[in-house]
């Protein structure tokens, strides 16, 4: 670990937090990093020890399992986990955060009794589905239609590039349910793995990021209760909007994590390699990247950290949320 920067005032309870996850990132994800790279596989055993650390529902209602310590607090963990393992760090983002915290703002009193305390014990794995084989983005676009029968919904149609997808229990999928209301015309959905009609196709071999395990989702004639409406009928980019901005903070601390990481590996190694008779570290050339790499570092530390403290006063805006993944 290189030596500590700048103390950035954020709190005794989020350093204690950022000291806490490192220790376990270090412990229990660093040492297997590689192996989840080369295999390509997520150990499901680290669900469960970040759900006992309470890390899985940073954002969520202490009543339903979370808690509550919130954006700010889910960066830095978010951080430290993804200095381990970028991989870890996305596909541990995408269940406290796209999932997780999408079901604790819109989600009803029963739905959140119902998901929320196994999501946030780590005994479910959570996942958003929103991108399609030929849509991302742009939301309206999306194939995946949901057509009402009596009190239930049937879905058909496919999502694409889902992360968690292979292992998810619970997921949020939005789909058409008017086809005609354009943006107005989606809904979200609480999937459930076990859903007659729903499958998972074969996982997907990336170049990055492996051991976040990535699938298409099937939707074959899926029957969806209308109790597993997600924020309600024709309000599906409402949800999606309300999560957006805080989505963009949370998951903009995985880069902080892996330029944390790339300062772990180059600052001792610029002592230990020797060229002409001197550590690399002396030559004016090496100390300018270094200084490059650690001030941008900072600089990039800094803006995330004050646009996830404004999140949880309520404050933030578009653009800035925007900014941190930049």
């Amino acid at each position: 670990m290189f030596n500590k920067s700048i103390n950035f005032g954020l709190g005794e309870d989020i350093d204690a937090l950022r000291d806490a996850v490192y220790k376990f990132a270090q412990e229990r994800i660093a040492p297997q990093a590689d192996t989840i790279d080369r295999n390509d596989n997520f150990p499901m055993e680290l669900w469960h020890e970040m759900g006992e650390l309470g890390l899985l529902g940073m954002t969520a209602d202490p009543e339903y399992g979370g808690t509550g310590m919130g954006y700010l607090a889910h960066v830095v963990a978010v951080e430290e986990i993804s200095r381990a393992s970028a991989s870890v760090g996305l596909s541990y983002g995408a269940h406290s955060n796209l999932c997780v915290n999408q079901i604790n703002k819109n989600g009803t009193p029963e739905q959140k009794a119902k998901y929320l305390p196994k999501l946030c014990s780590g005994e479910h794995i959570g996942s958003l589905a929103m991108s399609e084989p030929g849509s991302g983005s742009d939301v309206v676009s999306m194939q995946l239609r949901a057509d009402q029968d009596g009190d239930d919904y049937i879905l058909n149609g496919n999502k694409m590039w889902i992360t968690n997808g292979p292992d998810a229990d619970t997921l949020v999928v939005y789909a058409k349910t008017d086809l005609a209301a354009g943006s107005r015309g989606i809904t979200a959905f609480l999937i459930e793995k076990d859903f007659a009609g729903f499958s998972t196709a074969r996982k997907l071999d990336k170049l990055g990021m492996r051991g976040s395990n990535t699938c298409e989702l099937v939707f074959e004639n899926c029957r969806v209760p209308k109790e597993n409406i997600l924020g309600g009928v024709g309000r599906g980019v409402n949800v999606l909007m309300s999560g957006l901005d805080y989505e963009r903070v949370v998951l903009s601390g995985g880069p902080l994590g892996i330029m944390a990481a790339a300062l772990d590996i180059v600052v001792p190694y610029v002592h230990e390699r020797k060229q002409f008779g001197q550590a690399i570290g002396e030559f004016q050339l090496m100390q300018g990247k270094l200084a490059d790499m650690y001030t941008t570092f900072n600089a990039c530390r800094s803006y995330v950290y004050m646009v996830a403290a404004a999140c949880d006063r309520g404050e933030t805006t578009r653009k800035d949320a925007a900014g941190c993944i930049l």
